[in-house]
């Protein structure tokens, strides 16, 4: 699979940004690649949605021309219909609540306007990092059941699916440290660790820091742990 470093690229292939003026970010978290958007295409306008209190109040420390920051979640969208050309999530559907993915995928084809795009990005649960991950957080069912919900919507007739594509994103972590403060210690969900727990992420995280790949080998990668994480995006336009 092609390796993506930067997935505004990939975005802009797809969907061509340029030509959707108004935006719309569903599950921002720090609103990275709306940034980075608006940074390559002025003239675009995103609002950005973030349910996670924490994140939102640091977002809106950081304003930004042509950027809209709203506390709210995908499942109920306080924004009038039919209002925006395109719709993003990324890594971020999976996190609405299970019972109410119907619902947020309704919410988002209602505020677009008629042949309007949805971009969803998510996760495949697979790969190097994933096996790290899943012994303190979990998510092969919420990937599927998230994944499910996309192509129940398509089959309902309310969208229709222009593509899927598959790509790998590079992830590397100094140390483990890093990323105990980036994948641990994150503001959106509550991982509170025991030690046995702790111990056991960390033996499996030390062999990508070892040069020779040996589990307790003494000399560690100058450049940290580097994986790739295996991803999806499922373009839709709405019918």
């Amino acid at each position: 699979m092609p390796l993506v470093s930067n997935e505004l690229d990939l975005l802009h292939t797809l969907v061509k940004l340029d030509q959707h003026r108004k935006i719309i970010e569903l599950g921002c978290g720090a609103a990275e690649l709306s940034r980075q958007l608006l940074a390559r295409f002025p003239d675009c306008e995103i609002t950005a949605l973030e349910v996670d209190e924490r994140q939102h109040a640091k977002n809106l420390l950081k304003p930004l021309q042509g950027l809209q920051f709203i506390q709210a979640g995908a499942q109920s969208i306080p924004l009038p219909s039919a209002a925006f050309d395109l719709a993003l999530m990324l890594k971020s559907l999976h996190h609405v609540p299970l019972q109410q993915l119907d619902q947020a995928l309704a919410e988002i084809h209602r505020v677009l306007k008629p042949g309007a795009l949805l971009y969803v990005s998510e996760p495949v649960f697979a790969g190097p990092l994933n096996e790290v991950m899943r012994l303190f957080h979990d998510e092969e069912q919420v990937r599927a059941t998230a994944l499910r919900a996309i192509q129940q919507a398509v089959a309902t007739g309310g969208w229709e699916q222009l593509s899927e594509t598959h790509f790998d994103v590079p992830v590397q972590f100094r140390d483990f440290a890093d990323f105990e403060a980036r994948m641990i210690g994150v503001t959106y969900a509550d991982h509170r660790l025991d030690a046995t727990t702790l111990q056991q992420v960390q033996e499996r995280f030390a062999p990508h820091m070892r040069a020779d790949g040996a589990r307790f080998a003494p000399h560690m990668r100058a450049d940290g742990a580097r994986f790739v994480r295996p991803m999806r995006v499922n373009l839709l336009r709405k019918r």
